[in-house]
């Protein structure tokens, strides 16, 4: 559709309210007890992290796939990286030590992510290994299928979200299954 007046064009980047909502809604998501009682994810820092990226992974998945989103997707990202930031910093990392572990963090996404995008064009039985690998601790196959069945679940919820909806912060995840 094409817009006649720019100011009657819907934002390409949803408000900094917005976007911290929508963080807040995958943090919160990574945080649900499920993961890290049913589906084996270590209740640590790491396993936080991890469940974090999955999940950011799948809503920027969604907003990629948006017409005109690129800047929302760099929002969100821009805003993790910052939340990443001020973590470190809260937990008392040093000044000089801050950009170094924030590159690693910034490797450890687009790493992952690759794996999960060329495990979605492979099957399930690849996104299970690729979960196992990075959130598992390539320990436990049987745990990284529930939870592959889980973000294959969630993909078709977000899928299932209108982009104008998306952009507003509506936001939904699939329900991790209980054991």
């Amino acid at each position: 559709m094409i817009w006649p007046f720019n100011h009657f064009r819907p934002p390409r980047t949803p408000s900094r309210g917005t976007i911290e909502a929508i963080y807040g809604m995958i943090v919160a998501q990574a945080r649900e007890p499920a993961f890290y009682q049913q589906y084996g994810v270590a209740d640590t820092v790491n396993g936080r992290f991890e469940m974090i990226v999955v999940h950011l992974w799948l809503v920027l998945r969604r907003i990629r796939a948006v017409q005109d989103a690129s800047t929302f997707a760099q929002a969100l990202f821009d805003y993790f990286c910052s939340d990443l930031d001020a973590n470190l910093r809260e937990l008392g990392v040093g000044d000089l030590s801050v950009p170094k572990r924030m590159q690693a963090f910034g490797e450890a996404f687009y790493g992952r992510s690759a794996a999960y995008d060329l495990a979605m064009t492979e099957g399930d039985e690849a996104l299970a290994i690729a979960l196992n690998r990075n959130v598992l601790d390539g320990a436990d196959i049987e745990n990284a299928r529930r939870l592959a069945s889980y973000v294959r679940k969630t993909i078709d919820t977000l899928d299932g979200i209108e982009p104008a909806k998306l952009r507003s912060g509506e936001l939904r995840f699939a329900a991790p299954a209980s054991a």
